[in-house]
């Protein structure tokens, strides 16, 4: 089975109350289709070092920023795949690296650093992932999870459309088999609605945006859990 593994696309993101995400989707939802992957939880564990550099470096919003993860779709079982990422932000425009592998494979690098990859490509990225561990000195620190319905144009695939309800997050028992539960991040509700193009939005689109008056956010989960957490530690210095 061929899985996609580098991503770029322009990614646009909108902060929704509960009453504008019902409203909008009503009104776009006749030209949307449902994703493949229709709906789901999606689970991330978030790598930095004890410095929080990472974190810290993406929150003073600079022109290129990079993060590492390893993401499950749902709590995986040690033989279900997961993807160790390199997701990377230049100018607005997003890329992502991915190699897909078993569980407890990604408990092995983690472990002792070997990885058996199955492509050249693979072996890139492996490479790539080798030098951020060793050059941040790598080592989990935060579980983000949200529950998504994801949409597509019905003429456009390249056109993506997803909505992440019920963000939460720990800082314990980081590991993707630990199940998807936390503290939630949102109180009241609150929709975040990304928006995935390959060029310009449709115009119905646009103009549901304009009709509701939604206008774009900048909004990072992993930048706005760690932000909290950064905080955290430091009223208790």
């Amino acid at each position: 089975m061929l899985i996609n593994q580098v991503f770029r696309r322009t990614e646009v993101k909108y902060l929704l109350s509960p009453e504008e995400y019902e409203r909008f989707l009503a009104i776009v939802k006749p030209n949307l289709k449902k994703d493949k992957y229709f709906r789901g939880t999606n689970c991330s564990v978030y790598f930095d070092n004890d410095e929080k550099y990472i974190a810290i470096h993406s929150l003073e919003k600079p022109l290129y920023k990079e993060k590492v993860r390893v993401r499950s779709y749902g709590v995986p079982g040690e033989n279900d795949t997961v993807f160790i990422e390199i997701k990377k932000k230049f100018s607005g425009v997003g890329s992502k690296r991915r190699i897909p592998v078993r569980t407890k494979d990604f408990q092995r690098y983690l472990e002792t650093g070997e990885l058996l990859t199955n492509t050249i490509e693979d072996d890139q990225i492996k490479k790539e992932l080798d030098y951020c561990w060793d050059f941040y000195q790598l080592k989990p620190v935060v579980y983000i999870a949200y529950d998504r319905e994801a949409y597509c144009d019905e003429n456009n695939p390249n056109f993506r459309v997803t909505f992440d309800q019920n963000i939460r997050y720990r800082t314990k028992d980081l590991e993707l088999t630990k199940g998807d539960r936390g503290i939630k991040y949102f109180q009241d509700g609150s929709v975040i609605m990304e928006v995935k193009a390959l060029g310009g939005f449709p115009l119905y689109f646009v103009r549901a945006l304009s009709r509701l008056k939604i206008y774009p956010t900048k909004f990072s989960k992993y930048n706005k859990v760690m932000n909290v957490l950064i905080n955290k530690e430091k009223s208790y210095v």
